[in-house]
């Protein structure tokens, strides 16, 4: 990237070894480029004090204030040294307490006189009820000749992404020392796409952003720093389609009288409208030369797996094999055992009793024994086995097909995109590729996360689902509901039915282990989230004795959880506790109820995942949220939500406006995520699809970027080492 060598130049030049070290440690910023990309997150005036009465507990916080009144309070400490000073300050809509101790009173003690203004930072704590924060450093704005006069004589302050240990006016004094680099950043946008748009030049727009005169300075700069992020995002997602299209795959139709027929034939049940429709969309796309790349996404219980199960069986039927990529062994277990229940005798390919058009479906997982292994193997390399079902165990290298037509990848966000494209790089051809995922995204996130895939929607539930109803359990404030709970578990049992409680951790040694290196939230929270293990016994031996009471969770021998599994699902066992290895895949029609245990542990995605367990039959689910959270707390409202709606695209939306963007983009791009910096992937439809138009034209009419070299480079920032690696191989 030679042509930017100001804004690639290492920060310690400009700044000093001390303070690029902090910088590239605290906040991942190593170059001047870095530290210009590294926006304000808010600005406060001069003459408008930040509101104080809704700060967010735990969080650092930087803030504008005024010195309402300080005291000095005198105990005995050791050697006379028990001094601490209280400072109360204000904005006029809240007042918070500084408190200093020790030797560090006296310099805050002469500087923080009532009246004075400053800019505090600190973290948030609470004491006696009050907020506080605890030896706050601050940054006085008053004084003729003083620095800070200079730094924020501008009527808006610009306030920082900080840590404790770089607060936001030093990050603002670093970024002063390096904005006259901004003149030198290289423009990504096209000159026509910037003018037909009214954009500002990427300079000013820089200059803009962290030293605003008017807020419509901010106004213009955001809205040129968010086309952007947008812009060179879907152009490298267009370019991916682009080459996808120039690839070669073999076009798979299924034969008349085939497997599918045989299978759709048989079937007790007709596809609902949605499900017709999305696997029209899937077959047009099999039956092309060049590789099909969709995502299907749908509700809990929507149907997908049989929607994946027909696109597999027209592979089959075309003489190719179809392999499907689990997240987990009791995933693939519990999948490869519904594929082989719906397909019968057409599953018994080469066996006794097999139909004439059947093929073989075989599981491959890293702890099959080593026969079962050999067998799976030789049938795939034949192949005799159209469908083949695993874990990663499918990616290692003695894998080996026939003829691989097909890759569905369940649960998409769980897997490395280098696991995706070591299954692909199996086909002798790149294979066709079906992602699917439970969690519903809404449309903007799709088009930014999974922008290289083509995206069917399954919104309709199977006829035949019950409603689930969802209540949440104030645990702390109510505790005869809690009781009350588990009196409905019986009540379920008691009809015949099943019951799953859900826990957040297992509760044996290793998570001791853990626990001793918790985080400090959850110092915070006082107790440890609630265990399987515990949990389980205190059941048996209390409100749910003399039930069936068996235990799942990730660290039981592959063996004892299908064990488990099994006997669940053929009724043997009344209530599994269990870890969110139940969260995908596991279908137990007969289980109507669910307590979800310390249910704000969880994310909203995840909660509505794990209720989708429940209603699965003909009787009505019922999901209990058990929280001891206070009910004004942000985290019952969370629950609140999960409990008043079963639209999982709604409750995705909720969670993202929640969540912070990078933990969405995250989940599925290891590179991307840290590209967005002002870019909202909720609130931004438009300039993404915008930009999305406009990057798809530009690929199609100049796929290598030859006329636009400014684009190529910000192409490059973006996709240094990792992210390019995981575009190429998406």
């Amino acid at each position: 990237m030679g042509d930017v060598p100001a804004l690639d130049e290492p920060l310690k030049k400009s700044l000093g070894p001390a303070t690029a070290k902090v910088m590239a440690e605290a906040l991942d910023l190593h170059t001047v480029g870095d530290l210009l990309h590294h926006y304000p997150r808010r600005y406060a005036e001069r003459g408008e004090l930040t509101t104080l009465s809704d700060l967010p507990l735990d969080e650092h916080v930087t803030v504008v204030a005024q010195v309402a009144d300080a005291r000095v309070h005198t105990f005995n400490g050791s050697k006379g040294r028990g001094q601490r000073l209280e400072v109360t300050i204000t904005d006029g809509s809240g007042r918070v307490q500084l408190v200093f101790f020790g030797k560090g009173v006296h310099k805050p003690h002469k500087d923080l006189l009532p009246g004075t203004r400053a800019m505090f930072a600190g973290k948030v704590s609470l004491f006696n009820r009050r907020l506080q924060l605890a030896h706050p450093s601050y940054e006085l704005l008053r004084g003729e000749s003083d620095e800070a006069v200079d730094t924020w004589a501008a009527a808006l302050i610009p306030i920082y992404p900080a840590t404790a240990k770089l607060e936001s006016w030093k990050i603002a004094k670093a970024v002063d020392a390096v904005l006259p680099s901004a003149g030198d950043a290289v423009d990504p946008l096209p000159p026509a796409l910037r003018e037909g748009r009214g954009l500002s030049e990427l300079p000013d727009a820089l200059r803009m952003i962290h030293r605003p005169r008017t807020k419509a300075d901010i106004a213009d700069a955001r809205e040129r720093l968010k086309w952007d992020e947008a812009f060179v995002l879907q152009v490298a997602l267009a370019r991916r389609r682009h080459a996808d299209t120039q690839l070669p795959a073999v076009a798979r139709k299924p034969a008349p009288d085939g497997l599918l027929d045989a299978f759709d034939a048989k079937l007790p049940f007709t596809l609902t409208e949605g499900q017709q429709k999305v696997s029209k969309e899937i077959f047009d796309d099999l039956a092309t030369e060049h590789p099909m790349h969709r995502l299907l996404q749908g509700e809990v219980g929507s149907g997908k797996t049989m929607v994946a199960l027909r696109a597999m069986l027209a592979v089959v039927d075309s003489g190719g094999q179809a392999a499907m990529l689990a997240p987990t062994e009791v995933l693939a277990q519990q999948h490869h055992r519904s594929v082989t229940e719906m397909m019968g005798e057409l599953a018994e390919g080469g066996m006794l009793g097999g139909a004439e058009r059947a093929t073989k479906v075989v599981l491959l997982t890293g702890s099959m024994g080593a026969a079962a292994r050999r067998q799976a193997l030789l049938d795939l390399v034949t192949g005799e086995a159209g469908i083949v079902i695993g874990t990663h165990a499918l990616i290692e290298d003695k894998v080996r097909f026939h003829d691989l037509g097909l890759v569905v990848v369940d649960e998409q966000h769980r897997f490395g995109v280098e696991q995706r494209d070591a299954l692909r790089g199996k086909g002798k051809q790149p294979p066709h590729l079906l992602v699917m995922t439970a969690t519903p995204i809404p449309r903007t996130v799709a088009m930014t996360v999974f922008g290289d895939l083509e995206t069917s929607v399954l919104d309709q539930l199977p006829a035949g689902r019950s409603p689930i109803a969802s209540h949440v359990v104030p645990a702390a404030d109510k505790p005869h509901f809690l009781a009350r709970a588990w009196e409905r578990v019986r009540e379920e049992v008691g009809k015949g039915h099943q019951a799953y409680v859900v826990c957040p951790r297992i509760g044996d040694e290793e998570d001791q282990k853990k626990k001793a290196k918790a985080s400090p939230e959850d110092e915070a929270e006082k107790r440890p989230p609630l265990a399987v293990l515990d949990v389980a016994e205190k059941l048996g031996a209390g409100p749910l004795a003399g039930l069936r009471i068996a235990v799942l969770h990730g660290r039981m021998h592959p063996d004892d959880k299908d064990d488990v599994m099994r006997r669940f699902a053929a009724g043997e066992l009344d209530v599994l506790v269990a870890t969110t290895v139940i969260e995908v895949g596991v279908n137990v029609p007969n289980a109507t109820a669910m307590v979800i245990m310390d249910a704000d542990r969880f994310g909203v995605s995840q909660l509505h995942q794990l209720r989708g367990r429940v209603g699965r039959g003909s009787a009505p689910g019922l999901c209990l949220l058990v929280s001891e959270m206070p009910e004004a707390s942000p985290a019952r409202q969370r629950l609140n939500a999960v409990a008043t709606t079963l639209d999982g695209f709604e409750l995705s939306r909720i969670d993202l406006e929640q969540r912070r963007e990078g933990d969405v983009l995250g989940q599925a791009q290891s590179g991307v995520r840290s590209s967005l910096r002002v870019l909202a992937v909720i609130d931004d439809e438009e300039v993404i699809a915008a930009a999305r138009e406009e990057a798809t034209a530009l690929v199609l009419a100049d796929p290598d970027l030859t006329a636009h070299p400014g684009l190529r480079t910000a192409l490059d920032a973006l996709l240094s080492e990792e992210r390019e690696e995981y575009l190429e191989k998406g």
